[in-house]
């Protein structure tokens, strides 16, 4: 049987960016799903992963992201997702999730063969990520409605892409579990 974990890719944002309004309106749809998805995973008692870029300050930790987030300007679509004791905490240099970080060894240290994706940016982070993780040969799901994007015809070719070149799995964050 699949073990499924839930990865949480750059939900710590400090939306302080050029496109940054266009991804807020479109965090501030997805916000509901992400949290229902997130609250689905931890009652579960699934491995929950947050993924999260540092912003280009290398010395940070979680901590100071989540502060740094937290200070910003759009704390209110980051109090709702923020870890809590039991998450796990992978910090990103680039898109994907996979990219220099431990993630793979820390897939393969819990058993997690399957990952359940959301977060933001759909058609940057969370499509790499996807195709990173296919190429290690896990499993993925995307939640459709709990994934953010920039640019939405990007953001739809992207799903399409996983969906068609990725083998990816695309549902409701409802379903995402199931």
């Amino acid at each position: 049987m699949a073990k499924t974990a839930v990865v949480i890719i750059d939900v710590l944002n400090t939306y302080d960016h050029e496109d940054a309004g266009d991804l807020v309106r479109s965090v501030e749809q997805t916000l509901p799903a992400v949290v229902h998805l997130l609250e689905e995973a931890r009652a579960r008692e699934l491995p929950v992963i947050y993924a999260n870029d540092n912003f280009g300050k290398w010395r940070s930790h979680h901590g100071e992201i989540l502060d740094a987030a937290l200070a910003g300007p759009h704390a209110r679509l980051v109090e709702p997702v923020r870890p809590d004791e039991d998450s796990y905490f992978i910090i990103k240099a680039r898109h994907s999730i996979f990219y220099e970080t431990p993630l793979a060894y820390l897939l393969g240290t819990l058993g997690v063969d399957h990952l359940v994706l959301c977060g933001q940016v759909t058609e940057l982070c969370v499509l790499y990520s996807a195709l990173d993780a296919h190429i290690r040969h896990l499993s993925v799901t995307v939640a459709r409605d709990a994934v953010a994007h920039i640019h939405p015809d990007l953001a739809d070719a992207a799903l399409r892409m996983m969906e068609i070149n990725m083998a990816a799995r695309l549902v409701p964050a409802s379903d995402a579990l199931h």
